[in-house]
């Protein structure tokens, strides 16, 4: 009589842990940039709209605003702690918006950066290239 084998053997068990574990090993991590990243964005998106209303209020007044909150509404997110007006309170030409990432429930590679929206043509182009925050976490129009 013939034996006929039911089931997998340990071996063939182990082979296939050990590629979910490779796999894990290389997925984790870019799980954790990929987060990083989708915060980021919000701090992106909460400073560009800003541009439109900044541009407005320094082409009718030809000053910048003393807070960033005169003009936006929302300088806050779930991820950034604060949008502040950190150069260009005056009648400069230049202004620097600076996003803060909150110190906590945030990833770990991002705590507390921070990302600038700078303009120095009293707002008719804005770089995002300043800032803290390491490049791989930008989007590739802030890199």
């Amino acid at each position: 009589m013939r034996y006929v084998q039911k089931g997998f053997t340990l071996i063939e068990l182990m082979i296939v842990v050990a590629i979910i574990g490779i796999l894990a090993a290389v997925a984790i991590p870019a799980y954790q940039d990929y987060i990083a990243r989708s915060q980021v964005s919000e701090a992106v998106s909460l400073t560009a709209g800003g541009k439109t209303p900044l541009a407005e209020f320094y082409a009718d007044k030809g000053i910048w605003p003393s807070e960033a909150s005169d003009v936006m509404g929302n300088v806050a997110g779930k991820y950034v702690s604060a949008i502040t007006i950190t150069t260009g309170n005056g009648v400069s030409g230049t202004l620097v918006l600076t996003a803060r990432m909150k110190n906590s429930n945030v990833n770990s590679s991002i705590l507390g950066s921070t990302l600038e929206l700078q303009t120095s043509d009293s707002g008719k182009t804005w770089l995002c290239t300043g800032g803290n925050i390491g490049v791989k976490y930008r989007p590739a129009a802030c890199r």
